[in-house]
C-alpha cells in the first residue's frame, strides 16, 4: 500500500492525478477528510464500490457518502435540491454535513443499501476537494477502516487497519475536526438528524426548523438511511468503559481488578483518578479540541496493548452531541 505525503497547502498535481487515474481505474484511494480518513471509490462504478465493502468487512445495509467538490455536483447524485438544502449547503459547505437526498437514478444501490437516498457532502480538505476536482465523478468514501473499528484521522491508520486492501494512501496529515460528519436527512416531510457530529442541532435549526429523531430500525441488518447508525461503532480493541462523576471509585475498582489480572488500563480523562492506570491520557475540555482528538488517543492505547480504556463521561450539554454518541457506540 504506497502511502503518499501531500502537502495540504499545494496539493501535488502529479500525485492528485495519479489518484485520480486510480479511481477511474476501479481502484481504492484511501484520502485525508477535515472529518476522519476517507476510502474512496468511483460512485457510480457498482464494482469499484463494491471493493469498498469488501475491503471493510462492510455489511450491505450499511450506505455510503458521495463525496463531490461543490453543491453543483450534487445535482449529478440526487434527484431533489429543495430550499432547505440549498441554505445548509450555502452555510456549511465545504465542511462536515451531511444531507440525505432522494438519488439519482445514476448512483448504484450498492451506494445507498438500496433505499431511495443517498448521502451526499463536501469536504473542506485541500486534499479531498483537489482530488474530487482532478477525478471529475462523485466518489464514494467511507471511513477507511474495518467495520465497526476505530475511524482514522492519520494515514498510518489506514495502513494498520486495511494494508494492501487500498492502492493508494494520501496522507494530507492528521483530520482537524476528528470524528464522522452530522447527519442531516432532508428527503422527507421534516428534517431528521440521523447522526450528531460537531455541527450541532443548534446550529442547524435556524436553517431547518425542528429537527426530529431517526425511527428505530427494524432490526439489526435493516437498511439504515445513513452510515454510523449500527449499535456498536467507532470501538477499540480494548473494552471502553464510560463512567460519571458519581461512578469514580466504581471505575477506580474496575481498573485495580483488570491490573491484578495482568491487564493493562487506559484512561481519557478530564481529571485525575486515583487508580493503577498505566496509559492515562487528559483530554480537552472543549468539545472541538475533544473530538479532534479522540480517534487519535484510542488508536495510541490500542497501539499499547490496553485490555481496558476508562473514559470519563464528557458533558450533557447539545455541543457534545457528537462526541457523546461516538464514546456510546464505541462502548457497546
Amino acid at each position: 500500500m504506497p502511502i503518499v505525503r501531500v502537502d495540504p497547502r499545494a496539493p501535488d498535481p502529479a500525485v492528485i492525478a495519479r489518484a485520480a487515474a486510480a479511481l477511474w481505474r476501479g481502484e481504492l484511494v484511501a484520502f485525508p477528510t477535515e472529518t476522519v480518513y476517507g476510502l474512496g471509490a468511483n460512485a457510480l462504478d457498482a464494482a469499484a464500490v463494491a471493493r469498498i465493502f469488501a475491503a471493510k468487512g462492510r455489511p450491505a445495509h450499511n450506505p455510503l457518502i458521495v463525496h463531490v467538490p461543490d453543491a453543483g455536483a450534487a445535482a449529478a447524485v440526487v434527484r431533489e435540491w429543495p430550499d432547505t438544502a440549498a441554505r445548509l449547503a450555502a452555510r456549511f459547505w465545504p465542511g462536515p454535513l451531511t444531507l440525505v437526498l432522494p438519488r439519482a437514478p445514476a448512483v448504484p444501490d450498492i451506494v445507498t443499501a438500496g433505499l431511495d437516498t443517498v448521502a451526499v457532502r463536501v469536504p473542506s480538505h485541500p486534499v479531498a476537494l483537489a482530488l474530487l476536482a482532478a477525478a471529475g465523478c462523485p466518489v464514494a468514501a467511507p471511513s477507511a477502516n474495518r467495520f465497526t473499528e476505530l475511524s482514522p484521522t492519520r494515514a498510518e491508520h489506514v495502513a494498520r487497519a486495511l494494508g494492501d486492501g487500498v492502492a493508494l494512501v494520501l496522507d494530507g496529515g492528521p483530520s482537524t475536526v476528528g470524528i464522522e460528519s452530522t447527519v442531516v436527512d432532508l428527503s422527507g416531510a421534516l428534517p431528521v438528524l440521523l447522526r450528531p457530529g460537531v455541527l450541532s442541532a443548534a446550529e442547524l435549526e435556524p436553517l431547518t426548523g425542528p429537527l426530529g429523531v431517526p425511527a428505530p430500525a427494524a432490526s439489526e441488518d435493516a437498511p439504515r438511511p445513513a452510515p454510523g447508525m449500527t449499535t456498536r461503532h467507532y470501538a477499540p480493541r480494548a473494552t471502553l468503559r464510560l463512567f460519571r462523576g458519581g461512578e469514580r471509585q466504581a471505575a477506580a475498582a474496575a481498573a485495580r481488578a483488570e491490573h491484578e489480572r495482568g491487564g493493562v488500563v487506559g484512561a481519557l480523562l478530564r481529571s485525575t483518578l486515583d487508580a493503577p492506570i498505566r496509559h492515562p491520557i487528559v483530554m480537552p475540555r472543549d468539545p472541538a479540541g475533544y473530538a479532534r482528538e479522540l480517534y487519535a488517543a484510542l488508536h495510541a492505547l490500542d497501539d499499547a496493548g490496553c485490555s481496558l480504556v476508562l473514559v470519563e463521561s464528557v458533558p450533557d450539554a447539545p455541543a457534545w452531541a457528537g462526541v457523546r454518541d461516538r464514546l456510546e457506540r464505541g462502548s457497546r
